[in-house]
């Protein structure tokens, strides 16, 4: 095993599905426009030979046990590991992020695998549980068996950390994998799989790429894979979900976000601010658990608008190496976010920082809005960009009704020394961040995912390695019962005990207090 890997193009020998037609697909840098890659584009045909060999693949991943899995997936751990700044710069190339952003995924997916094989065993593996009183002849065994093969489409905004966070608990339950990358960075997920190949015993295909655009997404998912796992906008998801259904293939939806912050009057505004520009503006702002609405009490709104000014202030995106974030990795998306701050500033909200003016057309410079009326599309609609709208409320159940006030439910952040977790509970979401931002998604033992428009199903933590198994109940008769109650040769004596055990165990729960 080597350190050399070559990931600027794909390697004819390592897990690339097989094309049918010479048509090649360019990854292109959102900073130079120039070509940074190509990629063979697979039709329905290769699709479904990924597929099939994805099964072969995946039987003898199944047979083997946890600690073998285990010692696989810890050799990618380390290749990933050390590897990182490599992987980094393919990131860098296709998305445009700055290199220490891309190392920051890398590390936390590479944080997550180890979790995942690491913890497998205690999560999935076989479990005694209580057979109850009525059943006290039985042993109850509940173990979580592998699907098979797992379809995985991912996003360009996290290419490594968020599919990471599907195909990383997949392999740990026991599947194979077929990941469709997203079309702007394939690349980086022919560089996951080709690394992985490295460490897999005799080349199996544990890990394949399938390259295209969405009639590639729709042949993986029609190809027969045990479930699908997706990641993008809540519009594709609802597309993915209804052809899923016509062969009853399982679906895990992590769409878009809506994500809101609560700032208390008893908050550490400085560091509050501090998580709003970070939350906001990182990444340009294509975060899909990113702050986009911000809801601060009266009582310190001016202070903590002031203070996030200064913060934002000194940020700006470019391509050289000192820039805070890169330009919009898709370029479609800068119209949204100019129609978004148009439509604030002219319902009659201010830009304090940045403004219609900072819409260019590749990079887009922080913005801040304050007092946007709620029903502004830059409060209602996803915006995926370097813009945050700030609206003060006159307490904080009115800052947790507008939080709700959304059809999106993912993640969500507040900043309160007494009222954090009370607040948080409130918060229609999958996740919260208290006195901190997006604080849940670097911990691996944590659930993600949200409700809503924005998804179900959970990657991560014991629920993300549930979500790609499949529980195997097993009863076993350890002795024999005192009234066999499945028998037709049960007496009416034994319905009369029945009956009596029954009122014995759980009768006295419904009855009425005496006046």
């Amino acid at each position: 095993m080597t350190d050399t890997l070559s990931s600027a193009q794909p390697s004819a020998d390592l897990p690339t599905a097989t094309v049918h037609d010479a048509e090649q697909l360019e990854s292109l840098s959102p900073i130079t426009g120039d070509v940074v890659g190509r990629y063979p584009v697979a039709d329905a045909e290769a699709v479904a030979d990924a597929v099939a060999r994805a099964r072969e693949a995946a039987d003898w991943w199944a047979a083997l046990d946890f600690g073998r899995r285990k010692a696989v997936l810890d050799q990618w751990r380390g290749v990933l590991a050390r590897r990182m700044a490599q992987l980094a710069d393919v990131v860098h190339r296709e998305t445009g992020k700055p290199h220490a952003d891309a190392q920051l995924e890398i590390g936390l997916a590479v944080d997550h695998l180890a979790w995942a094989a690491g913890h497998a065993k205690k999560v999935l593996g076989p479990h005694r549980v209580s057979a109850g009183l009525l059943m006290a002849n039985q042993a109850a065994t509940v173990e979580y068996l592998p699907r098979g093969v797992i379809g995985v489409i991912g996003p360009w905004n996290y290419p490594v950390f968020t599919p990471m966070g599907s195909i990383a608990y997949a392999l740990a339950a026991g599947n194979a994998v077929v990941f469709k990358p997203s079309e702007l960075t394939p690349g980086v997920g022919q560089w996951l799989a080709d690394s992985l190949a490295e460490v897999v015993p005799g080349g199996r295909p544990l890990l394949q790429c399938v390259h295209g655009r969405g009639e590639v997404g729709d042949a993986l998912c029609r190809s027969g894979v045990d479930k699908l796992a997706f990641t993008g906008s809540t519009a594709t998801g609802k597309k993915v979900m209804a052809t899923c259904a016509d062969t009853l293939t399982p679906v895990l939806i992590e769409a878009g976000g809506k994500d809101a912050m609560l700032v208390a009057d008893d908050a550490d505004v400085s560091a509050a601010a501090d998580a709003a520009a970070w939350g906001a503006f990182s990444n340009a702002g294509q975060t899909c658990v990113g702050i986009e609405r911000v809801y601060v009490h009266e009582s310190i709104a001016d202070e903590f608008v002031r203070e996030l000014t200064s913060r934002t202030a000194g940020l700006s995106a470019a391509g050289d190496v000192g820039s805070a974030y890169g330009p919009m990795t898709l370029p479609g998306q800068v119209d949204v976010v100019r129609r978004h701050v148009t439509d604030a500033v002219e319902r009659g909200g201010r830009a304090v920082v940045g403004g219609v003016e900072a819409v260019g057309e590749a990079y887009v410079q922080p913005t801040v809005l304050v007092d946007v009326p709620e029903d502004s599309s830059a409060v209602t609609e996803e915006t995926f960009g370097p813009t945050v709208v700030v609206n003060r409320v006159a307490s904080m159940d009115e800052a947790v009704s507008r939080a709700n006030g959304t059809g999106y439910g993912l993640g969500g952040s507040v900043f309160s020394k007494a009222q954090g977790m009370t607040l948080a509970r409130a918060m229609r979401s999958g996740m919260v961040a208290v006195n901190g931002v997006i604080s849940f998604a670097g911990i691996p033992a944590l659930p993600f995912g949200g409700v809503g428009s924005s998804g179900f199903g959970r990657i991560h933590g014991a629920d993300g390695l549930r979500e790609f198994a499949s529980p195997k109940a097993i009863a076993r008769q350890r002795v024999r019962p005192l009234m066999n109650l499945t028998s037709f040769g049960r007496t009416p004596a034994m319905d009369k005990n029945f009956a009596a055990v029954i009122a014995a165990l759980h009768g006295r729960a419904t009855q009425f207090r005496k006046r």
